[in-house]
């Protein structure tokens, strides 16, 4: 398929603003403990999307008959992804989370083989291994011998169990069941949709920052004025745009090239840092561009 102008500001938003994400987790390490930021970050969303989408409330028979995919997809996309992340963030750097992140594609691809049938071309792991050479070049900044210093800790294998769960989101939202879709489909405005999924989501959200807080973790320091400031950040920009136009790129490119654009999430995130270090942008953020646009070209060209 060939990519529209609409379809490619949808989904190169939302790795800028997951970018930021990263950012604002890495900053709230000590302030807010990471369970907790993700079910402050998603109750202020639920907020956010209730005066839009509080109708859907009263339609509980269709919720009812929908209830196993809407936990599902709100266990994946609110409860673990983001949670996992920022319980990575702090035993874990953003160098080894944003390497182990750029694997997306190639998750992406083996679980629509594995579970929708959707197996991947030549062009599309051709695709999938130049977008993550241009990861790897904005991570080794230009000198592969640095990926040999990566050291990997336990929040590595957090980030493996977040992407994952986000693939299997990703095609759910392209792939829904019967109930979800065609005459069966109910006729809920994305924010009726949005709002079920993320209440859902926050049963386990909920239930993990509960258990954080019993293993006595420190407490949220609300006295910092960019506490506050942060959970705004998370829940309107990476949160409820990010998974708007997130939702409306995988429905219309489908969740394989979708995957590709997310490996544009670490380039953002060194081109953040850059311009907050002051530093200006070096070759190898030019050559990684080039890589990431190439493995987006490449998967979605006509055979």
């Amino acid at each position: 398929m060939r990519l529209s102008a609409r379809t490619l500001l949808l989904l190169t938003l939302p790795p800028l603003l997951w970018a930021g994400n990263a950012v604002v987790g890495r900053l709230m390490v000590g302030s807010v403990p990471p369970l907790t930021l993700n079910f402050l970050r998603w109750l202020l969303a639920a907020a956010l999307l209730l005066p839009l989408g509080w109708r859907v409330l009263r339609r509980g028979a269709e919720v009812r008959a929908r209830w196993p995919y809407l936990l599902l997809t709100g266990t994946l996309g609110v409860g673990m992804y983001n949670a996992l992340q920022y319980l990575a963030l702090v035993s874990s750097t953003p160098l080894n989370v944003t390497l182990i992140a750029s694997s997306m594609p190639v998750w992406m691809l083996l679980v629509g083989a594995l579970f929708w049938r959707e197996h991947p071309r030549p062009r599309q792991w051709l695709g999938a291994a130049l977008s993550l050479s241009g990861v790897l070049c904005v991570l080794a900044r230009g000198d592969v011998h640095a990926l040999a210093q990566v050291r990997f800790v336990r929040g590595d294998l957090y980030v493996v169990v977040a992407i994952v769960a986000w693939a299997f989101y990703s095609w759910l939202l392209a792939r829904p069941p019967a109930s979800m879709r065609g005459a069966q489909r109910p006729g809920w405005h994305w924010s009726e949709a949005l709002l079920l999924q993320v209440l859902f989501g926050l049963l386990g959200a909920g239930a993990a920052a509960g258990a954080e807080q019993l293993a006595g973790t420190h407490a949220v320091r609300w006295d910092s004025p960019w506490t506050l400031a942060a959970l705004l950040y998370v829940a309107l920009g990476p949160a409820l745009l990010a998974y708007r136009c997130w939702g409306l790129g995988v429905a219309t490119a489908g969740p394989a090239l979708a995957a590709f654009f997310s490996n544009l999430t670490p380039l953002f995130a060194a081109l953040m840092s850059a311009a907050v270090l002051g530093e200006l942008p070096h070759w190898y953020h030019g050559a990684a561009f080039a890589l990431i646009v190439a493995g987006i070209a490449v998967s979605q060209r006509r055979g």
